[in-house]
């Protein structure tokens, strides 16, 4: 028996060193042609390696974090040997695409709103320093890229002498832009009636700044609601692996016995409701 398998790994260590063999042969093939093909020059590094994680982050940007409320639902359902797992797996997928494009959306909203901040500050400094209303617009939006997606037309505006306050109206629209409306008014002030323009942004600059503490300091309160709404969401799988651990096996009675569904179906009514109730209460508290 001990010949055998001295003969057996004998075998693969032959195999082995025969596929590198003709691995380095067929490498040093590939790296002659390069060579040749390329006049000398040969890519450094290795080009699958830079492939694969190329693909890998397409992939991931492509598939979003909710699909694994898809593959939670497909190990569930295989332990349970029930497809009501993953169809609620599948279910979950878009509701949790939309919370994750809200909290994009939120994000960008708020980095919006730090730009305006910043563009009004440097647009106060750049007029205070001497320079044209126009002039110093056009810088002020290069450095803070406060305008967004309307930056072009404020600076076309301000450059050919259009209306200015019109596309900064127009670009107020933008979710978390609304300061530029402030703008806007300040510019059309200064430029009808003569008005300093630096000390009309230096106020708008506060009272923004001041609204965007205030909207961080309520952020800040309202962090232990959400999270004690998170953990009460949680609490029914913590009773399921608690309830595997102690050997009761909970998804049998829950997913193949009529009392087990009817809890089930129950449960998940109560659990929605309360998200949704907690949802609410919070974004009604953020509205005020």
């Amino acid at each position: 028996m001990t010949g055998e398998m001295s003969q057996v790994g004998a075998a693969l260590l032959c195999l082995g060193a025969v596929v590198r063999l003709l691995g380095g042969r067929q490498h040093g093939m590939r790296r002659a042609r390069l060579l040749l093909a390329g006049g000398g020059a040969v890519a450094a590094g290795p080009p699958a390696r830079e492939q694969i994680l190329r693909r890998l982050r397409r992939l991931r940007g492509r598939w979003g974090p909710e699909w694994w409320a898809l593959v939670a639902g497909l190990v569930t359902g295989l332990l349970g040997a029930s497809v009501i797992p993953v169809a609620a797996g599948a279910a979950g997928v878009p509701v949790l695409r939309r919370v994750r494009l809200a909290r994009q959306a939120r994000r960008a909203r708020e980095r919006r709103a730090d730009s305006v901040i910043a563009l009004c500050g440097v647009l106060a400094g750049e007029v205070r320093a001497g320079r044209q209303p126009g002039e110093a617009l056009l810088r002020a939006a290069r450095d803070s890229g406060g305008l967004g997606d309307a930056q072009a037309a404020v600076v076309a505006a301000a450059r050919f002498g259009g209306d200015v306050p019109g596309a900064l109206a127009a670009a107020a629209r933008q979710a978390g832009a609304e300061g530029l409306l402030g703008l806007a008014a300040c510019w059309r002030v200064a430029v009808d009636q003569g008005a300093g323009l630096a000390s009309g942004l230096d106020r708008l600059e506060g009272a923004l700044r001041a609204e965007r503490d205030q909207r961080a300091d309520l952020k800040a309160q309202l962090a232990g609601a959400r999270a004690t709404a998170v953990l009460l969401a949680a609490l029914p799988v913590l009773g399921l692996l608690l309830g595997t651990a102690m050997g009761a096996d909970p998804l049998r009675v829950l997913l193949h016995s009529g009392a087990g569904l009817g809890c089930l179906t129950a449960g998940a009514v109560f659990e929605a409701a309360g998200m949704w109730w907690a949802v609410r209460i919070v974004r009604g508290a953020e509205a005020v």
